[in-house]
């Protein structure tokens, strides 16, 4: 028997208003664990730096669509399953299958409201989360560690230009200083290594570089010249390089990134850290699917509401567990970054799926039943004869 659209209409809407409730509970539990862990953690260096209360309270305040994102996932899940585990308990479960909403009709909803869910967070969090981000970090390095920017330095810095490669041990970007730089010239023509040469400093402007004690080797008969200074015409600018430091990387709204990845991609430098990164700004949106999945699969296990709630924050750390696993590998360039990034929600959400296809295709579990039984009767034949 299926009930009219009417009915299951108002069921959407009932449910909805019952996670909402339960999201924003979680929501606020949890952003007061993680207040209160940070606050202990940064109060020591406030206090040293001199910072006053006003100063505490904007930086926290500020950071605080930066925590919505980051936990808005493993809320999601221990929200569903606390809503799906009332349900059991109050019965409404088994009156609503008993007046004809079937199993799918719960996959198909939760699929789709986290489908919502996670275009949600996107924007949420490439939008306001990120303002947020960028201007809680630029508290932190400017008025707790003192960081300033024209500070800022990049190690072993890498990019092409024209016939050159070049290599900066350390550059300040901007006070224009590079330090043990080498360099690789290529003839335009054959496109073979003419000559190499390192200098321990380098003055940089918008004409090119001027190295200082720079020593010169000549590929063709390996003949050596010391030069006190030599002038290349190199004109990139290194303040685009900025934002590959680890500082400001994870601070780049999705649509800045995409652009600093295809600029620097262009100069010959490695992106693979920041693909990475544009990629695990896609993949933790959509964990809000993932984390449906495995709330509505946890759910099939067991009716104890307190065992679910126990293996959904296992499940949480073992998500967020291989999901840095995943960006790291990406990183560090060990797997692709787009395998890396979305590492953790596929093997999640296959492992979701594969529970969730068994329960609710009553065949597999009939079949599978009787494969059991034939196999119990074919060893009993067998220790008998």
């Amino acid at each position: 028997m299926r009930l009219p659209e009417l009915r299951l209409s108002a069921l959407g809407a009932y449910v909805v208003r019952q996670n909402l409730f339960l999201m924003a509970t979680c929501l606020g539990a949890g952003t007061f664990i993680y207040l209160l862990t940070d606050l202990s953690d940064r109060l020591e260096h406030f206090l040293d730096a001199g910072l006053g209360v006003r100063q505490i309270l904007t930086y926290f305040a500020v950071k605080m669509p930066l925590i919505f994102s980051q936990i808005l996932p493993a809320v999601f899940l221990l929200a569903l399953v606390l809503q799906i585990g009332l349900m059991v308990r109050s019965r409404e479960m088994i009156a609503l299958r008993a007046g004809g909403v079937s199993i799918t009709w719960f996959l198909r909803f939760f699929f789709i409201y986290a489908l919502v869910w996670s275009a949600g967070q996107l924007v949420f969090s490439q939008f306001i989360a990120s303002y947020g981000e960028q201007e809680a970090s630029r508290i932190w390095r400017e008025e707790v560690r003192k960081r300033q920017l024209d500070k800022r330095v990049l190690k072993n810095l890498w990019f092409r230009e024209g016939p050159y490669i070049v290599h900066a041990g350390e550059a300040q970007p901007t006070q224009s200083r590079v330090n043990d730089v080498t360099v690789y010239e290529f003839d335009r023509e054959t496109n073979r290594l003419s000559r190499i040469m390192t200098a321990k400093k380098g003055l940089v402007d918008e004409h090119g570089w001027g190295l200082l004690d720079v020593w010169e080797i000549e590929t063709a008969d390996f003949a050596s010249v010391k030069l006190l200074t030599h002038f290349i015409p190199l004109r990139q600018d290194m303040r685009g390089f900025l934002a590959t430091d680890s500082g400001d990387k994870a601070d780049l709204p999705l649509w800045r990134l995409g652009q600093i990845i295809e600029e620097l991609r262009e100069s010959g430098s490695n992106v693979e850290r920041l693909r990475t990164a544009w990629h695990g700004k896609w993949s933790y949106a959509f964990s809000m699917l993932t984390m449906a999945l495995l709330a509505l699969a946890l759910c099939t296990f067991f009716e104890n509401l307190y065992v679910n709630l126990v293996l959904s924050l296992l499940v949480i750390f073992g998500y967020y567990g291989l999901y840095v696993l995943g960006i790291t590998t990406g990183q560090k360039g060990l797997v692709p970054p787009i395998f890396g990034a979305w590492l953790a929600n596929v093997l999640f959400s296959a492992a979701a799926l594969s529970r969730l296809t068994w329960v609710s295709v009553p065949w597999l579990g009939i079949r599978a039943h009787r494969l059991g039984v034939r196999l119990q009767l074919l060893l009993s034949r067998e220790e008998r004869g």
